[in-house]
């Protein structure tokens, strides 16, 4: 493994029964990097991350995480990383706070000055029991636990469900500092916003297969960015022709004076030399979303399977 790789996965293959859940899985997350990790159900998100926890067994293909073998070195590595699944279930009669202390033994003990602050910024009542919690309540003390360890990779498997967009973007605040202070993390999420605002490198998985990895950037690159026009003078319908045969623009609409296409990102330039005849008098021109990317690489029915079950703390 690469030193500046904190997990390593080079054609990991898992299947259950005759359903390959795992096709040959490649996916490298540097050390001190947030790593998007998207895909929907059944995809081979939760499959690949219980690889990683050393929860399965992989059939193929090679993994590391913070340069040991998930499988062989669990209880070693589990002192070094903390998990937060997307439906974290707690001890009934525990309250959050020992649950925090609890897990937090496990890695070797917690930051207190971190634990309370991260308490109060996340608005949880540490003296409740597990079984008065709310969803949204039961992520915020696997959360707490995780983020106030002195851990080397947080791995998070849609990490904010069930909390409130308030408590979203505490979430989101913590992260940046947590990447701040050197932690790696493998974020997991079906919110794409969260993705694309935390995210130094992103992968994008389908039927068992990475599809796409790199910057947001880099995957903006592969895609067109819309553009949106008010034309101060209406196309003659044969220019409307010339319009649609040209091989800069895309998908030309024209209603009124308005006008919507697409274009790849290097030719916008020739787009617009195309339009200026028209007389522009608004124009906009947005890169591809992170949600446009992920929709066209899922156009159609994904694959699905055994996948995506939640874990316990």
């Amino acid at each position: 493994m690469s030193s500046d790789h904190v997990i390593d996965v080079r054609g990991l293959t898992k299947s259950f029964g005759r359903f390959p859940a795992l096709n040959g899985v490649d996916l490298q997350v540097e050390k001190g990097h947030v790593h998007g990790f998207l895909g929907p159900n059944g995809a081979g998100k939760s499959t690949t991350i219980r690889v990683l926890l050393g929860l399965l067994r992989a059939d193929g293909g090679t993994t590391t995480v913070l340069g040991g073998d998930p499988w062989r070195d669990v209880v070693d590595l589990h002192r070094r990383l903390a998990y937060v699944p997307g439906d974290v279930s707690l001890w009934p009669g525990m309250s959050g706070g020992e649950a925090i202390d609890l897990l937090g033994s496990l890695r070797g003990g917690l930051d207190e000055r971190r634990r309370a602050e991260l308490v109060e910024r996340f608005e949880l009542d540490p003296t409740k029991r597990g079984r008065q919690y709310s969803k949204g309540n039961r992520q915020k003390v696997a959360l707490v636990a995780a983020l106030a360890s002195d851990v080397e990779l947080l791995i998070l498997d849609e990490p904010t469900s069930g909390l409130d967009p308030l408590m979203a973007k505490v979430f989101r605040d913590v992260i940046g500092e947590a990447k701040a202070r050197d932690t790696s993390v493998l974020l997991s999420s079906h919110i794409l916003a969260e993705a694309e605002s935390l995210a130094d490198r992103i992968s994008i998985i389908r039927g068992g297969r990475i599809v796409r990895t790199g910057t947001l950037t880099e995957l903006r690159g592969h895609a067109r960015s819309s553009i949106r026009a008010t034309l101060g003078r209406i196309p003659e319908p044969r220019e409307l022709d010339t319009l649609h045969a040209l091989d800069t623009l895309h998908g030309v609409r024209v209603d009124g004076d308005r006008l919507s296409a697409t274009a790849e990102a290097a030719r916008i330039g020739e787009a617009m030399t195309s339009l200026a005849p028209y007389g522009l008098s608004a124009l906009t021109v947005e890169p591809p979303s992170l949600e446009s990317l992920f929709l066209e690489f899922y156009d159609g029915d994904a694959a699905s399977g055994p996948d995506d079950a939640a874990v316990s703390p």
